[in-house]
């Protein structure tokens, strides 16, 4: 393993877990103070009322630790080769940064109309999908201007390459907007949205130093900037579930899991393999499709027999499981682990196998 990229990754990891608990423990009494409390949402379940006015927003923590873990990782960088230039090896990496930074900051601004309006409601769909759909628009041109994406998608398990022309860039938008959206429906019980992400970040981990994709750094052949998302993935997770694992004592809010959508979508174009994310994050898809299948079965019944019916007791799906008995800590376990199943399956079809 080369020395260098391995040890941006683990300087990157432990800046990023060290830098997030430390800024939580004292932002939580912050948030406290300002009166930044989670509003809970009727029609969930009942006993989640009890969580209401937990600290919400804690997300600034990991984005914040991110940020400074980068600039950590920067001056060694420089310390080590004499030039600040040096870092900008890693600029596919910035670029995924600065988007999921954006992204997280669209969360900000979500999670500060809740908490004015002292309701669960923040910006409308079409307000956040628009701002969504534009910073997403804004990646792809800037990986595209860098030379870091081309038009040519990869099929993920067959090794096909479809050249696709401006339709790349409409697939990619989808993408990165859907699982963005898609990690912001996982944060609903305590430290789901945080396991599930370490164990992708892991898993794009793996992909970076011992499977090849097509942006080598001249650091030995591995992917340097794809070990700096998801060191920066598990570092923000793993730091984050400190406070948040069960009984959470701050939520993320829109402006974590926002950033953390982000993050692993960007990984998994860092990687040169987009859609690898619906496979690695089929949690995440899976949680998505629960919302889309109880809506349109609702719609379809109340035409078809007069009265709405539902598929699930209540979606996403780990309400679901919710109502039917699970505890937290039970959910947050069996979750994150098919996570790491399919992550493993999926390493196996497409980088091993393949």
């Amino acid at each position: 393993m080369n020395f260098q990229v391995s040890h941006a990754f683990l300087i990157m990891l432990a800046a990023v877990f060290l830098f997030t608990v430390v800024i939580s423990r004292f932002l939580i009494p912050k948030l406290k103070s300002l009166k930044m409390g989670q509003k809970i949402l009727d029609i969930g379940p009942r006993w989640h009322k009890s969580k209401e006015g937990t600290p919400t927003m804690g997300g600034l923590a990991f984005i914040a630790a991110s940020l400074l873990g980068t600039v950590v990782l920067w001056i060694v960088f420089w310390a080590v080769t004499g030039s600040p230039l040096g870092f900008l090896r890693a600029a596919e990496f910035l670029i995924t940064l600065l988007f999921a930074v954006v992204s997280g900051l669209i969360g900000v601004i979500d999670d500060s109309v809740k908490i004015r309006k002292k309701q669960n409601g923040g910006l409308t769909a079409a307000q956040k999908f628009l701002l969504q759909v534009g910073s997403a628009v804004l990646y792809v041109f800037a990986m595209h201007k860098c030379g870091f994406i081309d038009t040519t998608l990869r099929i993920p398990f067959f090794g096909w390459e479809w050249e696709l022309g401006i339709f790349y860039y409409v697939i990619a938008v989808i993408l990165l907007t859907g699982v963005v959206n898609s990690v912001n429906l996982t944060d609903g019980i305590d430290g789901l949205a945080a396991t599930e992400t370490f164990v992708v970040g892991a898993f794009f981990s793996v992909v970076a130093f011992f499977a090849e994709t097509s942006f080598f750094t001249a650091l030995g052949g591995y992917n340097l900037s794809l070990a700096l998302g998801a060191a920066a993935a598990i570092g923000a997770s793993l730091g984050f579930l400190v406070y948040n694992f069960y009984p959470a004592r701050v939520f993320m809010g829109d402006t974590g899991s926002l950033f953390l959508g982000a993050l692993v979508v960007g990984c998994a174009f860092m990687a040169d393999n987009p859609l690898i994310i619906l496979f690695a994050g089929l949690m995440y898809i899976i949680e998505t499709a629960s919302v889309m299948l109880q809506t349109t079965y609702f719609k379809f019944t109340r035409i078809r027999f007069g009265e709405g019916r539902r598929i699930f007791k209540m979606s996403p799906i780990h309400h679901h499981f919710e109502m039917c008995g699970w505890n937290e800590i039970k959910i947050v376990s069996v979750f994150g682990t098919a996570a790491l199943i399919f992550c493993a399956v999926t390493y196996l079809l497409d980088y091993i196998l393949l």
